[in-house]
């Protein structure tokens, strides 16, 4: 995982309002190599104020985002119109990624399957590739069948063009991807029946985190 170089056009309440530090997934480029060739750096971290969730409690709330891409059956998906009111998992990631894309959805995966069934249904997990090139939907529906297949709602992946795809980040408020998708923001964002993010999750936070913010934003719709 590197940290980005350089964050174009992001809006300015991701860095300075929540004082976050995002990275992405990288190659072996810098960082450590290990031993499947890939070089991983240190997990990106974020500092935000203590609060009533185990993420990340981000002090000026993420409206949630509009923006419309394509999902892995080939329709056409507005991420508004489908999630709006709905406990919500939004990630901007790619399939190849060697660490924290796979750790991000195993640890959703194990959170959705310590809560309660029902609350399990009611939650959307978004996954938008940043790479479009090599995700394709087919592509995607394989490697996010790896992480949903026992569970009761399916994971929804998207693509689009590059321009599409840059104004999904830019509406979701995170950095736009660089280095052809493998720099991207490593928050996870959970948004709630407001249809506000008060609380993210980075690589400092476990499935337990996800699983208890979950209740909470779900008690409250």
């Amino acid at each position: 995982m590197t940290a980005p170089r350089r964050l174009r056009r992001a809006p300015a309440v991701l860095l300075a309002a929540a004082g976050l530090v995002l990275g992405g997934c990288g190659g072996a480029a810098s960082g450590t190599a290990t031993a499947s060739g890939h070089a991983h750096s240190a997990p990106a971290s974020v500092s935000a104020p203590q609060g009533k969730y185990d993420g990340v409690n981000l002090p000026t709330p993420y409206h949630r985002p509009s923006f419309t891409l394509t999902d892995t059956s080939g329709a056409s998906w507005d991420f508004t119109t489908v999630t709006k009111g709905k406990p919500t998992l939004l990630f901007f990631g790619y399939t190849n990624c060697p660490d924290v894309c796979p750790t991000t959805m195993a640890d959703i995966s194990v959170a959705l399957r310590d809560v309660d069934k029902t609350l399990a249904q009611q939650v959307q997990v978004v996954f938008v590739t940043t790479d479009p090139k090599r995700d394709t939907t087919a592509r995607l529906a394989q490697w996010l069948g790896n992480f949903d297949a026992d569970l009761p709602t399916k994971f929804i992946g998207l693509t689009g063009d590059p321009s599409q795809l840059e104004q999904a980040q830019l509406s979701a408020g995170v950095p736009v991807a660089e280095d052809d998708g493998q720099t991207h923001s490593a928050l996870l964002l959970l948004y709630g029946a407001d249809d506000k993010a008060h609380v993210a999750f980075d690589a400092g936070n476990t499935p337990q985190d996800i699983a208890h913010d979950l209740k909470l934003v779900a008690a409250q719709s």
